[in-house]
């Protein structure tokens, strides 16, 4: 009798484990099955495996490839290890079954008495349904456990970018911990400070990271940075300021927060802020688009350029058979004119006290984490130097041993030479940024007290930030405001 063997593995950390490639208990499966086969005289043809595969799903490439292979209609055995090898709910097992009996075909279980009977049928039946309960029990369990330990603080997950996994023992027990990715960590943290500022889109964010090398640790592709959608995933969990929210819930974590609080909150409303309609990047961009309306007909001001050289906010309620509707008729406002206007409006607009000294403490807590994050990349690519300098001293040590060719040699160096060009570029560039930091933060502190003064001060992207965050809407007609 023509036979097929086939075996499975829920997991692809247990595949991943043992010599061989597909798994530590493949190789006791396989032998198991061999072992039947041989007393049976079976005619072993071929067998599918499928490692690190959980059976609570039949979309599975190697169950799939063996059914096809069954649908050839010469195979008169099929065998497995257990039944809950080939499905762990009910539903499926029929299906696989019936699709066996379509083309003749037996199940034969190493480990199970599998008859062709009345009473073999119902002690199969009771098997898988024992296979689903096991997998939907232990299901339960896991998502019990998983949510008791968010309570107490610990992370149940794969440990978020910027973060690593370890395990230390505790009074004689093994325990998973989270703490802080020398590696990733710095790049995080200044991930988020820089869109906080407003200046950068989820792409560009994004190609930033890149270009500092940072990667992912779940990529498909090993060292490929984030995807965009994982970088709006970290930029949006309170996980960074020491929280853990699972289900909804949050609890306070045992964990190393990352960033602070205001400078979390400053980036989740940067979020909303870019999310918002009417204030989308477009062909004529400008820091008052979206915040102009006019004031006869309330609708928005848009931009246009005469002669090519002179840029003008006009109501679009004249255009199209929109001026049929509101017959506006409000005259086209130099942008120059609306800037000025604008900013005699900032005249008025001052912060209550308490907030110039919130936001004073804030500005001054903000230089003490830069300077600990300035150290601490100080220290991490001095690190970094170091052992390029120890890697170098190696490969000449075993090419004067000739253990290594000469031309392995060169390239080798030639990647060492540009990793610590880069590496001291970083450094100089790291203490750089500091300096520029402490002379931008402190001249906020100055501000804090005058938005007036502030706003003349800003680029155009902070103006955008400040009309966002203080303005909800300037109305101007007959080129007045």
């Amino acid at each position: 009798m023509n036979a097929l063997i086939y075996l499975r593995v829920s997991t692809k950390e247990q595949a991943e484990k043992g010599e061989a490639t597909e798994g530590y208990s493949i190789p006791a499966e396989r032998e198991a099955c061999l072992r039947l086969c041989a007393e049976r005289g079976f005619n072993l043809l071929d067998e599918f495996v499928d490692a690190g595969e959980s059976a609570r799903s039949s979309d599975r490439p190697g169950l799939k490839a063996m059914l096809a292979r069954v649908g050839e209609g010469d195979i008169g055995a099929i065998v497995v290890h257990k039944i809950d090898r080939l499905a762990r709910n009910i539903e499926d097992h029929v299906a696989i079954r019936a699709a066996l009996r379509r083309h003749g075909c037996q199940l034969v279980s190493v480990t199970e008495n599998i008859e062709e009977t009345a009473s073999g049928k119902l002690v199969e039946g009771i098997h898988a349904l024992m296979a689903e309960f096991y997998s939907a029990n232990l299901a339960s369990e896991v998502k019990k456990g998983m949510t008791q330990k968010a309570k107490q603080g610990g992370w149940p997950g794969k440990a978020p970018i910027g973060y690593l996994r370890t395990r230390e023992r505790v009074g004689g027990n093994e325990v998973s911990k989270v703490v802080l990715d020398p590696e990733r960590a710095m790049l995080v943290r200044e991930a988020f400070r820089m869109y906080a500022t407003g200046d950068y889109s989820l792409a560009e964010l994004q190609s930033w990271l890149a270009s500092k090398g940072l990667t992912s640790p779940y990529a498909k592709k090993p060292g490929a940075p984030p995807p965009v959608s994982a970088i709006h995933v970290m930029l949006t969990n309170p996980f960074y300021v020491g929280v853990v929210e699972w289900h909804g819930v949050q609890y306070e974590g045992e964990h190393k927060a990352l960033i602070s609080r205001p400078l979390f909150e400053r980036v989740q409303e940067v979020l909303r802020t870019h999310d918002r309609v009417g204030v989308r990047g477009r062909r004529h961009d400008h820091y008052l688009k979206g915040l102009l309306h006019c004031g006869e007909c309330g609708n928005r001001l848009s931009l246009t350029w005469a002669k090519g050289k002179y840029l003008y906010f006009y109501c679009l309620g004249q255009r199209g058979t929109l001026r049929k509707k509101t017959g506006c008729r409000q005259p086209y406002v130099l942008a120059a004119d609306c800037e000025h206007m604008v900013e005699e409006l900032y005249r008025k607009v001052q912060l209550p006290e308490e907030w110039v000294t919130r936001l004073t403490q804030e500005l001054e807590e903000e230089i003490v984490e830069r300077q600990a994050t300035a150290a601490d990349m100080r220290v991490a690519l001095t690190r970094r130097i170091a052992e390029l300098a120890d890697e170098r001293r190696k490969l000449l040590r075993a090419y004067y041993a000739n253990a290594l060719p000469l031309e392995l040699l060169k390239e080798e160096q030639d990647r060492i030479s540009s990793q610590e060009d880069s590496a001291r570029a970083e450094l100089s560039a790291a203490e750089a940024d500091l300096d520029k930091w402490q002379e931008a933060l402190t001249l906020a502190i100055r501000l804090a007290g005058s938005c007036h003064a502030a706003y003349l001060k800003g680029r155009p992207k902070v103006r955008t930030r400040f009309n966002q965050a203080v303005v909800q809407a300037v109305y101007i007609e007959d080129r007045q405001m």
